[in-house]
């Protein structure tokens, strides 16, 4: 397998039964409804993105422009199947809403749990991509969640230089 043979692009209505499955395959990330990721595949696509392998979605990354933050893109979910981590698709998934012009992203923010070491470096890709700055700050704190979570740190990542 090589990476010109997995395609990423915005998801379908077709591929949200895959997604959910996908998401609930990682063991670590909140599993939404299946409701949810139809919209996210309809209402929300062109926030979203899908990488698929033969007929097998193996990465997806749910996202929505924050409402009172006009160019800013906030990444909600990074899912990659475990078999095809190492290939910096997270990261390829993430850069492809970011370059899609209609959007017109300045900035990107995203919410991490300090353990998840994984998905910071993601990020850390992202900014290093676009040649600024990552900040951090406090967001979620464990209390604010009805079940044990782990806090949420708040990413910022721009302006990107496109």
């Amino acid at each position: 397998m090589s990476k010109s043979e997995i395609n990423i692009c915005k998801p379908s209505r077709k591929d949200a039964q895959k997604i959910y499955e996908l998401v609930k395959s990682t063991k670590v990330l909140d599993v939404n409804s299946e409701y949810l990721y139809l919209l996210q595949t309809t209402h929300f696509r062109d926030i979203c993105s899908v990488a698929t392998y033969e007929d097998k979605v193996i990465g997806f990354v749910s996202g929505y422009m924050i409402p009172n933050e006009p160019n800013t893109l906030f990444i909600w979910q990074v899912a990659v199947d475990s078999d095809f981590r190492g290939n910096d698709l997270a990261r390829r998934l993430i850069m492809d809403i970011i370059q899609r012009e209609d959007l017109n992203v300045n900035y990107l923010h995203t919410t991490v749990s300090p353990s998840n070491n994984s998905s910071i470096r993601v990020f850390e890709k992202v900014a290093n991509h676009y040649e600024t700055q990552m900040n951090s700050m406090e967001f979620f704190e464990a209390s604010d969640f009805t079940n044990q979570h782990e806090e949420e740190v708040l990413y910022k990542i721009g302006p990107f230089k496109k």
